[in-house]
């Protein structure tokens, strides 16, 4: 990631996910949300991080198992 790259706060990132700011902290927790930077005692969210985890939901339909939440191949 190049220094001058522009990293989200907690509510930018729930915006752009449609979700909110209490459910990333839950995934945070869980480690079931997007991959996240923690600078200090400050989160933040690289945009194409964010890309990646909706990518990694992406289905064609209900019943395709996908790549799952964790990023990780179905078994």
């Amino acid at each position: 990631m190049p220094v001058n790259q522009v990293l989200l706060r907690e509510a930018e990132a729930a915006r752009r996910l449609g979700t909110s700011v209490r459910t990333l902290q839950k995934w945070r927790c869980n480690g079931k949300g997007p991959r996240f930077v923690r600078l200090s005692r400050a989160v933040r969210y690289d945009p194409a991080d964010l890309e990646a985890f909706i990518g990694v939901g992406r289905r064609m339909s209900t019943s395709d198992p996908g790549a799952g939440l964790s990023g990780q191949a179905a078994a």
